[in-house]
């Protein structure tokens, strides 16, 4: 079982920063992908960035170029900085494990609350 706990999400201006991060319990953690998702009211989750085992990166079309994923897996802690915040950033963000080919080993986060205003 893996258990995963986000912070560092807030109240943050248009064009400001934020650092989030999601510590995980659990043993291998180096073998899972991970990622970010967000969801705002009424809408449907969706991937924001994700980084595989191995350190490969992806990022949804709207963040790209402002967000950073990254992995340490001496912390068992992945992060996601973000620059140049803008309202439609605004949502609650999970974080997510996944072990590659084993579709029950799946993690969900309670989710962080990023609030940004104009």
């Amino acid at each position: 079982q893996v258990q995963l706990v986000e912070s560092g999400g807030g109240l943050v201006q248009a064009g400001g920063s934020l650092r989030l991060s999601c510590a995980a319990s659990g043993s291998r953690f180096s073998m899972y992908d991970m990622g970010w998702y967000r969801q705002a009211p009424g809408k449907q989750r969706e991937l924001v960035a994700g980084i595989t085992s191995d350190s490969t990166t992806n990022y949804a079309d709207s963040v790209k170029g402002r967000f950073t994923i990254s992995r340490d897996n001496a912390k068992n802690t992945v992060y996601l900085q973000m620059n140049s915040l803008k309202p439609e950033d605004t949502g609650v963000y999970y974080c997510n494990a996944k072990r590659t080919f084993i579709y029950v080993m799946n993690y969900w986060g309670k989710g962080t609350l990023v609030t940004v205003s104009s």
